[in-house]
């Protein structure tokens, strides 16, 4: 119990998950006034922000499973973090609850007339009721992996030993590994179903891999700016080195290496097919407005992480791997505006179809649902010790991080 008491989190923690709480609250108050306003314009903003929020969440059941599976002491000394993203499922789902209401405002299929040909085609899928009852069973997948996870992870806690600690990080492991498929396969779904279906025309079979991916990255930043914050505060000052942030930024270089392959493969079978069903999605996304931010992602989501991550000096100093981990989490809000932004709208207003529209609700909404998240983030990180106490492979995982 004494080993437990050690690793609580700082009480600064307390203060800023009450500014989160305030600007949360604020957030959503603000708009709900955009929803009187413009109910449909409301909900794709609250889209991006649950996308945004949410995908750091569900991306660490899927870091969780991944650091199992792999070992190595970032993943010994991430876990806490993960686990903590991973038991905000609850308010994850109650953040999609004004999506679920809100469905026929927000996806133009569910105003496609029946004899329409992806109607037709798609049959029960492209319903109102298919697609509400495929949430619930991805809510509920999610929900079991993360029961699961969590309660090895808090009867290794509990263990007499090193060896019976060692018998559930088996079994954490062993489950790990067919489950990451399953995962893999809910994510692909639920992207679909959330985000892609805003284009009911439209289809990728790289889709779910995008968001995959994406949201790993979005979860591994988050992680990067909080251990950032907490590495010169009691516990975590004997616990993280130099050397485990240089861990960190070689998985953030990683994935951004991954995001942009990904969708440059996207990118270069849609414009080789040569497609009609295909290239209206790309065109809409390569003029104009939209045009101008598809180049910004690739500069600055990708070029410019990418040529900073390469430096060994910038990724062992915690603080400047924490900028550029605040500046990636922010074109990840950009890549998630990009890909929901010029999708076809139920109520143009006057406008054209895919027209460059940004409204002032795509920077509350995500700044609401942030709050919340965040708000509920930070009380579950403060429930358990910060690192596994009785992992058998923690004094080794200290070790390296202060190593050379």
């Amino acid at each position: 119990m004494a080993a437990l008491d050690s690793f609580k989190t700082p009480g600064e923690l307390n203060g800023l998950r009450s500014l989160a709480l305030g600007v949360g609250g604020i957030g959503t108050l603000v708009w709900a006034v955009g929803l009187y306003l413009d109910p449909e314009q409301a909900l794709r903003s609250w889209l991006l922000g649950f996308i945004f929020w949410g995908g750091i969440g569900i991306g660490a059941i899927g870091l969780i499973m991944l650091q199992y599976l792999t070992g190595g002491a970032w993943g010994v000394v991430l876990r806490r973090t993960f686990e903590a993203a991973s038991r905000t499922l609850p308010v994850i789902i109650l953040l999609f609850v004004p999506i679920a209401v809100g469905v026929t405002r927000l996806y133009e299929w569910t105003h496609l007339p029946p004899e329409e040909h992806i109607i037709v085609e798609r049959g029960w899928y492209m319903t109102v009721w298919g697609w509400t009852l495929r949430s619930v069973i991805y809510f509920a997948i999610f929900g079991v992996i993360v029961y699961l996870l969590n309660k090895w992870s808090a009867n290794q806690d509990a263990s007499k030993d090193y060896e019976e600690s060692a018998l559930w990080l088996g079994r954490a492991s062993a489950f790990s590994g067919p489950t990451m498929v399953i995962f893999a396969l809910t994510v692909t779904f639920a992207a679909v179903d959330w985000v892609m279906t805003l284009e009911p025309h439209w289809f990728s079979t790289i889709w779910g891999l995008l968001f995959v991916v994406g949201w790993s990255l979005s979860c591994i930043c988050f992680s990067v700016v909080l251990l950032a914050f907490l590495h010169d505060k009691v516990p975590m000052d004997r616990v993280l080195g130099r050397r485990h942030f240089h861990d960190f930024g070689k998985l953030m270089l990683a994935l951004v290496m991954v995001w942009a392959y990904f969708n440059f493969s996207q990118y270069l079978i849609i414009y080789s097919g040569n497609i009609p069903e295909e290239t209206g999605w790309m065109i809409k996304r390569s003029t104009g407005g939209w045009g101008w931010v598809a180049w910004a992602l690739i500069l600055f989501h990708f070029a410019v992480p990418f040529l900073i991550l390469l430096q060994q000096g910038l990724k062992r100093r915690p603080v400047r791997l924490a900028g550029v981990a605040i500046f990636i989490l922010f074109m990840r809000l950009v890549d998630m505006l990009f890909l929901i932004g010029p999708s076809p709208r139920i109520d143009t207003h006057g406008a054209a179809q895919g027209a460059f529209i940004i409204s002032w609700m795509d920077l509350v909404a995500p700044i609401a649902v942030g709050g919340i998240w965040v708000w509920y983030f930070l009380g579950e990180l403060m429930k358990r010790p910060l690192v596994p106490v009785m992992d058998p492979f923690l004094d080794n995982a200290i070790e390296h991080g202060h190593g050379h």
